[in-house]
């Protein structure tokens, strides 16, 4: 099974109509991809970034946006990996209303491009990564 994290919708989420602010979707597709690293992968973000001076901009990025959600509402954001490249990861969002699992919210995927932390120098994924993200693949395609 798939990679989830559940998200609460904050009341900075929503803007004056009283729904959430499309932007942040991307944000929650962020919080749900830093959640993947600490809880699939066994590295804090924090950690990737700072300790291993790895950093993941995003160069592309779409999403479709299926319903509303509002204050107080939770979003229980799927993480996927679409596609490993040499120096890129292209990640697969869904979002689903927390507890109806027919209820699809947002849906997306950026594509990141590993570079230095330091100098924006774009790198080859690291071993520990290409690795830690095939073997989440294989546990991800038999649940």
């Amino acid at each position: 099974m798939a990679f989830r994290a559940p998200i609460r919708v904050c009341f900075s989420d929503i803007d004056n109509a009283g729904i959430v602010y499309y932007p942040r979707f991307v944000h929650y597709f962020h919080l749900a991809m830093e959640g993947f690293f600490a809880d699939e992968l066994g590295i804090d973000y924090a950690d990737v970034l700072h300790k291993r001076k790895v950093s993941f901009p995003t160069v592309h990025l779409e999403s479709d946006f299926r319903r509303r959600m509002r204050y107080g509402d939770r979003i229980d954001m799927e993480v996927r990996i679409l596609h490993m490249g040499n120096t890129s990861i292209k990640w697969g969002y869904r979002g689903f209303r927390m507890g109806e699992e027919d209820d699809l919210v947002v849906e997306g995927h950026n594509i990141t491009v590993c570079v230095r932390a330091d100098t924006f120098e774009k790198i080859e994924l690291p071993d520990w990564l290409r690795q830690g993200l095939n073997d989440y693949i294989e546990r991800s395609n038999d649940g």
